[in-house]
């Protein structure tokens, strides 16, 4: 059994929403911790050592003006500490982001977390779900957006977390599914 930290900064609840859905999948296949990132950039007390104690780190955040919202990219420079220690090395990553756009450049944060996981010389895990890009597919489905690199949500800028289309957050869990069964196999 692998233990898998999600840790993630979300500014509207949406992200928040998706990073649960990760770690319901992640908790089929091990043990799970939701870090929040704070609306200053911070982790949560203990959080860094909720970090260095997993197996497997999960990294999300929305997708602001084409990257990650800058709450997230403060955390990363600050596990610059970690990275020079190589404190997260071989330890398995994956990320995930949601932005109001059907696109919305969500690819350039999912990018930024796999270079995040690259400089921490992690072992990145793909989305693993094949697409829903068919004329009989619908917005509801698995892996309706298509992203090969992570999962991915697109949620209506005046819709509320409660209003995640399905088959998004069903991508988000099998997601989190996915790589904390990857991490089992590796650590467990």
């Amino acid at each position: 059994m692998a233990s898998v930290a999600v840790v993630y900064h979300s500014g509207y609840g949406h992200t928040q929403r998706m990073a649960q859905a990760v770690a319901e999948g992640a908790g089929a296949s091990g043990a799970v911790s939701l870090v929040a990132i704070d609306a200053d950039g911070n982790l949560p007390a203990g959080g860094w050592d909720t970090l260095a104690a997993a197996d497997a780190i999960i990294f999300g955040s929305p997708t602001y003006m084409g990257n990650v919202s800058w709450q997230f990219k403060k955390f990363a420079d600050a596990s610059s500490r970690v990275w020079y220690a190589q404190g997260w090395r071989d330890k398995i990553a994956g990320g995930f982001t949601n932005s109001a756009g059907m696109n919305g450049d969500k690819g350039a944060t999912l990018a930024t977390l796999f270079n995040l996981s690259m400089q921490h010389a992690m072992i990145w895990v793909s989305q693993g779900l094949m697409p829903s890009n068919t004329k009989a597919a619908t917005r509801n489905d698995v892996n309706y957006l298509v992203s090969y690199g992570g999962a991915i949500a697109s949620s209506p800028a005046d819709a509320s977390p409660m209003e995640m289309a399905p088959g998004d957050l069903e991508t988000a869990r099998l997601f989190g599914q996915r790589v904390a069964g990857i991490a089992a196999k590796v650590h467990g």
